[in-house]
């Protein structure tokens, strides 16, 4: 309160004197709060800084969470394709026959049972990858890894279509590549 209604008050008895030191140690105190409050510029640029800083950390953990979310996804397809071709792998048997295909611009060698070579040639079995060896899996198993990750089917021959007619200008019309020629 200012002296002159403080004076004022005292005189007309609506207060007496304990109230009137402790309305002015209030005012004191306001004035000291709101004195404290004003943001300087530096105390602005902080608040500034501290925000683009959490926001760069959500964006972070946003990334990172995204890019876990993503090596899960990953782990469990790879190991679907494990389990797929672990339960239905067909036995490559005890042979001496190699089957040679290419894998990466590289000619890999499998050793097969004859029959397992002739199904392989017919489109029937397909030469799989399973981590760093190769298994041979039914045609169908094979459609469904390719449909999961096309790098899993490393070789899988058409079934064989309806011949067809050579054309009529054809030099080599007349020679017949046989099936099981080993190369």
């Amino acid at each position: 309160m200012s002296n002159a209604l403080r004076d004022q008050l005292l005189k007309a008895g609506l207060v007496n004197e304990k109230q009137a030191k402790q309305a002015a140690k209030e005012k004191q105190k306001e004035a000291k709060r709101q004195h404290g409050q004003k943001p300087s510029a530096d105390a602005e640029q902080e608040r500034l800084r501290a925000q683009r800083a959490q926001a760069e950390k959500v964006e972070r953990d946003r990334q990172l969470n995204q890019q876990r979310q993503a090596d899960a996804e990953r782990k469990a397809l790879q190991a679907q394709i494990r389990q797929l071709v672990e339960a239905h792998r067909v036995a490559k048997g005890e042979s001496e026959t190699p089957f040679n295909f290419a894998d990466g611009g590289k000619v890999k060698r499998l050793y097969v049972s004859d029959p397992n070579r002739e199904r392989i040639i017919k489109g029937l079995l397909a030469i799989v990858r399973l981590e760093s060896g190769y298994e041979l899996v039914p045609a169908e198993i094979a459609d469904k890894l390719r449909a999961r990750s096309p790098d899993s089917v490393v070789l899988q021959h058409a079934a064989k279509p309806p011949a067809e007619e050579p054309p009529a200008d054809d030099p080599y019309a007349q020679y017949q590549v046989p099936d099981d020629l080993m190369w």
